[in-house]
C-alpha cells in the first residue's frame, strides 16, 4: 500500500515530531554532562579516581531527571482536561496530541527503566573505584572510609546508598506490575504499586542529597594537577615540568545539594513596597505607630509579631546572570530586590561564576529609595577594588526626576555619589557602548521594573544595530 505523505503527516507527524524532540533533549542532556564530568576541571580528581563510571553515572542522571518530572504531567487529568476544553488554548491538532499523553507516560516510564540500569551499573562500578582508589591526598573527595572498604558495606552504610536500593526495589515493582497481562488479571495490583510514586520521589530527594559525588570548589587557587610538597604520588612528567602550576591553597572539595535563597546564608531578607491596603495593613503589624517612617524594622522582642509562612524559593531569570560572560542587569525601583541576590552572590566569591563582567542600572525616582541597598553596593565596590577588580562591576544609577538635584552626601557612600545621575538612561547609546566593548559574545540583559523599560530592552535586544554582540533579553516578573 502506497503511504501518502500528506495523510502520514496529518496522522503520525505531530506525534513523531514531539518524539524526536524528546529523544534529541534526552541526548542532548546526556552529552553535555558527560562531557562536562569528563573535562570540567572541578572533576579532575574525581575522575582520575572513578573513570568513565562517573561521566556514564551523571549523564545517565541528568536524563533520569528530566523524565521523573516529565513522567507524571501526562497523567494529570484535570490539567489535560482543561486544556482540551479551551479552544483558544489549544487547536486541534494540539488536543489530538494529547489524546496521546498516556504514549507519553510509557516513554518516560521505559527511559526511566532503562536509565536506572545504567545509572546503578555506573555506581556499582564507581563504588568499587571509590574503595580500590582510595585518596591518601584528598580525604574529602573519599566516599569510602579506608583503602580496600567492602563494597558491600559502602552501599549499605551509606544515604545515597541505602535509598538506591529503596528506589531500584519500588521501581521495579511498579515496572512488573505495569505489563499486560498484571493489568488485565489483577488491575487492584497494578493501580496500588504504581500509588508507590509518591513514596519513590519522597526517597528521591533523599538520594539527590547524600553528597557521594563531589566537586573541587577552588580550582583557580588550586588549579587541578598543581604540585604540591606534602603529595604522596608524583604527578605526570609533563605536570611536573611545568613551574607556573604550583597550588595556592590545599584543594577544597563540596557536595551537590540543592540550596536556599543564598548559598551559605542561614537567614533571608524581604523587601515590601507599601502601596495598598493590603501592605498598609501589613506594615502596622509590623512597626510601631510611632515609627512609621524606619526603612528597617526595628528589633523589639517585647513585641509579639505575626507568624509568617514562606513558599519557595522558586527559580528566576536572575539565576542565570552568573551563566554569561557579560551580563546587564536592569533595575526600575523596588525591582532591584531580585538583583540583591545577585549582588550578594558576588560579595560571597565571585571568582567561582563564568561572569567576567557585570553592568547594573538601577533607575529610581528619587535619592531615598538608593539607601536599600547602599551598604551593599558599597561593600561589593570595596572588594572589587581590594582583589584589584574594579572593572568587574560597572555601575550606574539613575534619580529620573530631573528636578531632583539631590546627592550622595555621606563619607562611607562616596563610591556611589560618583555613580550618580540626573534624568533616564540613555539605552542605545548603553548599548552601543556594550556592543562595542563585548563583540563577538552573548550578553545577557535582565530586566525587573515598569513595562516601559522591559519594552525598550526587548526592541534593543532584537534589533540589529550591534553587529558580532548578541543580546539575549531576560524579563523578571513578581507575579
Amino acid at each position: 500500500m502506497v503511504v501518502s505523505a500528506r495523510s502520514w503527516l496529518a496522522n503520525e507527524g505531530g506525534k513523531h515530531l514531539v518524539l524526536m524532540l524528546w529523544l534529541g533533549t534526552n541526548s542532548w542532556l546526556f552529552v553535555k554532562t558527560f562531557l562536562m564530568y569528563s573535562g570540567g576541571l572541578q572533576y579532575h580528581y574525581l575522575y582520575k579516581m572513578l573513570g568513565l563510571g562517573l561521566c556514564i553515572s551523571r549523564a545517565s542522571a541528568s536524563v533520569l531527571n528530566l523524565n521523573c518530572s516529565l513522567v507524571l504531567l501526562p497523567m494529570c487529568r484535570s490539567l489535560l482536561t482543561f486544556v482540551r476544553g479551551t479552544h483558544a488554548v489549544s487547536s486541534r491538532k494540539t488536543r489530538r496530541l494529547l489524546d496521546k499523553s498516556k504514549t507519553f507516560h510509557v516513554a518516560c516510564g521505559v527511559a526511566i527503566c532503562i536509565f536506572s540500569v545504567v545509572h546503578v551499573s555506573a555506581h556499582l562500578v564507581n563504588v568499587v573505584n571509590f574503595s580500590r582508589g582510595y585518596s591518601e591526598d584528598f580525604p574529602a573527595l573519599n566516599l569510602a572510609r579506608y583503602k580496600g572498604e567492602d563494597p558491600e558495606v559502602i552501599i549499605l552504610t551509606t544515604v545515597p546508598g541505602v535509598t538506591g536500593v529503596l528506589l531500584v526495589l519500588i521501581l521495579f515493582l511498579m515496572f512488573t506490575s505495569s505489563s499486560h497481562c498484571v493489568r488485565i488479571h489483577n488491575y487492584e495490583i497494578f493501580w496500588y504499586t504504581h500509588n508507590l510514586f509518591i513514596i519513590f520521589y519522597v526517597i528521591l530527594m533523599v538520594h539527590m542529597v547524600g553528597g557521594a559525588l563531589k566537586y573541587q570548589s577552588n580550582v583557580e587557587a588550586h588549579p587541578p594537577g598543581c604540585s604540591r610538597a606534602n603529595r604522596s604520588v608524583p604527578e605526570e612528567p609533563e605536570r611536573r615540568d611545568d613551574a607556573e602550576m604550583r597550588c595556592g591553597e590545599e584543594a577544597r572539595f563540596q557536595a551537590h545539594c540543592p540550596q536556599c535563597p543564598t548559598e551559605n546564608k542561614e537567614t533571608f531578607g524581604v523587601h515590601l513596597r507599601v502601596v495598598g491596603d493590603w501592605t498598609e495593613r501589613f506594615t502596622q503589624l509590623l512597626l510601631p505607630d510611632t515609627r512609621r517612617d524606619l526603612d528597617i524594622l526595628p528589633v523589639v522582642h517585647q513585641r509579639r509579631y505575626p507568624k509568617l509562612y514562606v513558599d519557595g524559593p522558586f527559580g528566576s531569570p536572575s539565576e542565570e546572570v552568573f551563566n554569561y560572560d557579560v551580563s546587564l542587569c536592569v533595575a526600575g525601583g523596588i525591582g532591584v530586590t531580585p538583583f540583591a541576590c545577585v549582588l550578594h552572590a558576588l560579595l560571597d566569591g565571585w571568582k567561582g561564576f563564568r561572569l567576567k563582567r557585570l553592568y547594573f542600572v538601577w533607575v529610581c525616582r528619587e535619592l531615598q529609595s538608593f539607601y536599600w541597598f547602599t551598604e551593599l553596593l558599597c561593600a561589593l565596590h570595596h572588594k572589587l577594588w581590594h582583589e584589584n577588580r574594579p572593572d568587574y562591576l560597572n555601575l550606574k544609577l539613575y534619580i529620573s526626576q530631573a528636578d531632583n538635584r539631590q546627592c550622595i552626601s555621606e563619607e562611607r557612600y562616596r563610591p556611589l555619589a560618583s555613580r550618580l545621575l540626573v534624568g533616564r538612561p540613555r539605552w542605545k547609546l548603553l548599548f552601543d557602548d556594550i556592543g562595542r566593548t563585548n563583540k563577538h559574545k552573548r550578553v545577557g540583559v535582565f530586566c525587573c521594573g515598569p513595562k516601559g523599560i522591559s519594552r525598550t530592552l526587548r526592541r534593543l535586544c532584537n534589533s540589529a544595530r550591534f553587529p558580532g554582540t548578541t543580546f539575549e533579553f531576560n524579563k523578571e516578573s513578581f507575579s
